[in-house]
């Protein structure tokens, strides 16, 4: 019997895929296929985006693994459908970026949400009796209003942590810190727009980054194949996958779930009612 032959990985380029909410499951992954592509030697790495974003500290330390890589390894990455917000932070960790012309990014920015509860807890009689050690261990508590202190203080967390948005990718794309910041507003815009900000190094597909990584690390971009690191899919998430209806429903718990995780939290995010881009 003559088995097929296997490309070694030092002639294959790894792909890497990033998609919904960046999370701390979404962190561990992805740190798991980064070591993976070190130990195996790839020479490149194609990293598909189609993320809005996710958690602050999840972003940074995937940023910061890709940045320890790319000192032995080409790194291009390919914005989907969407790659805002954390998925920008993430983006720049690479050496390239190229987008779809149509692909919704930016929203570079910095959101913190908590839910009050308070008039509601009236009209059903519920109140709670909290005894704490300092006047703001209850910060964004949901039975009642921010105060103006606790305001402030929330308001300098949100801006240090915006700072370090901004920083990273000025310098991530070489672009002077003041131009991040004219358009490091929250607002999104196309693969278009990017390239002519300077977020983005091409406009293309998928196949597009991939042919750019080969010629990176020295391959032919005709031969060299591309090898997808994941993990294995749990059995409900491979069920909800058979049809589109059911894929939705699975997305919809996984999003409840990445909402309910992250109340509280600071987070680099783009979170419109449905950021499927659509002609």
């Amino acid at each position: 019997m003559i088995w097929p032959f296997k490309p070694r990985p030092s002639k294959q380029i790894a792909r890497l895929e990033i998609t919904g909410a960046i999370g701390s499951e979404t962190r561990k992954s992805v740190l798991k296929g980064l070591k993976t592509v070190k130990e195996k030697k790839y020479p490149a790495l194609l990293l598909r985006i189609d993320s809005p974003g996710g958690t602050v500290a999840d972003s940074q330390e995937i940023y910061q693994a890709l940045q320890q890589l790319r000192k032995n390894v080409k790194i291009v990455a390919s914005f989907g459908n969407i790659s805002a917000s954390g998925g920008v932070y993430i983006g720049v960790g690479a050496e390239h970026i190229v987008a779809n012309p149509g692909t919704i990014t930016g929203s570079i920015g910095v959101i913190l949400r908590g839910n009050n509860l308070e008039k509601l807890l009236d009209k059903v009689g519920i109140s709670f009796k909290v005894i704490k050690s300092g006047p703001y261990k209850d910060i964004l508590s949901f039975d009642r209003e921010l105060t103006s202190e606790e305001h402030t203080i929330l308001q300098e967390m949100i801006d240090v942590s915006y700072q370090q948005f901004v920083t990273t990718v000025a310098e991530g794309r070489n672009l002077p810190l003041e131009k991040v910041k004219s358009f490091a507003d929250g607002r999104i815009f196309t693969g278009q727009q990017a390239l002519e900000l300077g977020v983005v190094d091409r406009l293309g597909t998928e196949e597009d980054a991939r042919r750019w990584a080969a010629e990176l690390a020295g391959l032919n971009p005709d031969q060299a194949q591309c090898h997808t690191i994941e993990e294995p899919k749990p059995l409900w998430s491979r069920l909800l996958s058979r049809n589109h209806s059911q894929s939705s429903v699975g997305e919809a718990i996984d999003w409840v779930k990445f909402e309910l995780a992250t109340n509280g939290q600071l987070l680099w995010l783009y979170q419109p009612s449905s950021y499927k881009n659509n002609f």
